[in-house]
């Protein structure tokens, strides 16, 4: 299937993205992987999708007849590819497993509901058979969220049908997207009447509108738009229990906010049918730049100044020593050729010619005050074209033998330093002592009055067990989060991977107002089980 943009629907099922898109590592790259961090480089391609075998659905006859009747027969399927390229997302586990042809994990059946009230329908097929549900939008999930726990079987639920833009209400500057509906498209839309959601991740090639609610996406223009959850004002939900309309004005105090108990819920307590966002005017203009400073702590205190004081840029984001060093690898790309040490700052503002000049000349008075050194709109430009390529980059490491991973965490500000040291101390500690010495960089991308998001890559060799040796430290990492006072997942979510530290995180009464939730809108427990909610002692 391909969108009205022509690009395909489905991602590389071994990969991300666009396969058109990939590119190998240059081989100065590889020789740098092998000399410095011991690499053993290769050919370590996955196999080819027609030798991958897929166990036969455990689900019966009558259970998928079931099933054809709530969405027709056309829309439920169970070959082999279709089931591989619903098995779990694109984490480097996620795609170390798939690439080497495992399975395990994969959907009995994918199941594609054409409205809310075929997404009942499905629902109540499954309660009634104890058939688990697994919503499914883009796939890009990377924390465990697609792969139920202790399960007997379940069913893929593809919402790709359900991708209208419903409605604009012009006046209110709303409108109301359906949940299957890509990111691009979702511009697309928009953008003929004038108006953007300005939502940017990574993620946003192949993301959904509806996985962007369901996980609290933050995207790289979060300074000026806010997080996806800032822009929601309305959620249509379809649980085993029947419908939920939430949002019936901006804001209320008729109690509760329960559209903050669906953002985020990772479709553990229902299925999003409708979004009702908040939109903008599309700005006339866009520009970004960068900047200079002397050590993280230095860059970091700057953006703290705007972030508490302003001005506030669309953009804002800073990358430590090691990460600027990786990616200003051609000096010519930041203007004058200069090597000189230091963070990268990349600001972006919009706007029309002259309230983005305006605004540009008083970042720049603040930026200055705090050592800021300006590098021009080259370095700038470079992120704006670049910024959708890092995953394809994580896919050509592997390909090569190496392990390249993300995390990302959020603090006060006061905590932002002491979290930082322990984060990059726990994966450089745990994988140098595993034998595969780590190249870890990080960088804040979202900023707050009250604090900002830490966000970590990291490359190594693979070890001898690949999934073993992150696993060892991603648990380190995510100790040092918690202990450190740093929330266990900023955008990413807590599908599988984090469920254990948010149960610190929260607390054991905080998990057991989670499972009462879980219980009343979903008392079979087919929703995503083992995904966010905290299992009881014992369980």
């Amino acid at each position: 299937m391909t969108t009205s943009t022509g690009r395909t629907r489905d991602m590389l099922w071994s990969g991300w993205g666009d396969p058109a898109e990939a590119a190998p590592l240059p081989e100065p790259m590889v020789g740098l992987l092998r000399d410095l961090l011991g690499v053993k480089t290769g050919d370590a391609a996955p196999v080819a999708l027609t030798e991958i075998e897929v166990a036969d659905p455990r689900l019966s006859g009558e259970a998928l007849t079931a099933l054809a009747g709530a969405v027709g027969a056309e829309h439920v399927r169970t070959d082999a590819e279709s089931r591989v390229r619903h098995t779990r997302g694109k984490s480097t586990p996620d795609l170390v497993r798939i690439r080497a042809g495992e399975t395990a994990d994969a959907p009995d059946a994918v199941v594609l509901p054409g409205g809310h009230d075929e997404v009942l329908a499905v629902l109540r097929v499954c309660a009634e058979r104890r058939i688990a549900v697994v919503p499914f939008g883009g796939g890009t999930s990377v924390v465990g969220g697609l792969a139920p726990e202790g399960v007997d079987a379940f069913v893929a639920l593809d919402l790709r049908r359900m991708d209208a833009l419903v409605s604009v209400d012009e006046v209110s500057r709303t409108a109301v997207l359906q949940p299957g509906m890509l990111a691009p498209r979702a511009e697309e839309l928009l953008g003929e009447r004038g108006y953007t959601l300005g939502h940017f991740p990574q993620s946003f090639e192949w993301a959904s509108i509806g996985g962007f609610a369901a996980a609290r996406s933050s995207g790289q223009a979060s300074a000026g738009y806010g997080r996806f959850d800032d822009m929601v004002t309305g959620l249509t939900v379809a649980t085993p229990q029947g419908t939920l309309d939430l949002g019936r004005a901006p804001k209320s105090a008729a109690g509760p906010d329960l559209r903050q108990l669906v953002l985020g819920s990772e479709g553990a307590f229902g299925v999003i049918t409708s979004v009702t966002v908040r939109i903008r005017p599309v700005p006339p203009g866009k520009a970004y730049e960068g900047w200079r400073f002397a050590s993280f702590d230095a860059g970091a205190a700057a953006l703290r100044r705007l972030a508490q004081d302003g001005p506030l840029p669309v953009v804002l984001r800073l990358s430590d020593e090691t990460e600027t060093m990786i990616g200003l690898a051609d000096p010519a790309a930041i203007g004058g050729g200069s090597t000189a040490a230091g963070c990268l700052a990349v600001l972006g503002y919009e706007g029309t010619a002259g309230e983005i000049a305006e605004r540009r000349a008083r970042t720049a008075a603040v930026l200055r005050g705090a050592g800021g050194e300006p590098l021009g709109d080259a370095p700038g430009e470079k992120w704006r074209h670049g910024r959708f390529s890092a995953p394809y980059l994580r896919d050509a490491l592997l390909d090569v033998g190496a392990f390249a991973e993300t995390l990302e965490t959020a603090a006060f500000w006061s905590d932002v330093p002491r979290l930082y040291e322990a984060v990059r101390c726990a994966l450089i500690g745990t994988l140098s002592a595993a034998g595969t010495p780590p190249l870890v960089m990080c960088h804040i991308s979202h900023v707050y009055p009250a604090g900002a998001s830490l966000y970590f890559t990291v490359v190594s060799a693979q070890g001898e067990d690949p999934l073993a040796h992150w696993d060892g430290a991603k648990r380190a990492a995510s100790d040092a989060i918690i202990d450190a006072g740093g929330t266990i997942s900023h955008h990413h979510g807590v599908g599988t991977d984090h469920r254990d530290w948010y149960a610190r995180e929260i607390g054991p009464l905080g998990a057991g107002i989670l499972r009462a939730v879980k219980d009343s809108l979903d008392p079979a427990g087919i929703l995503n089980p083992g995904v966010l909610v905290p299992p009881a002692a014992g369980e």
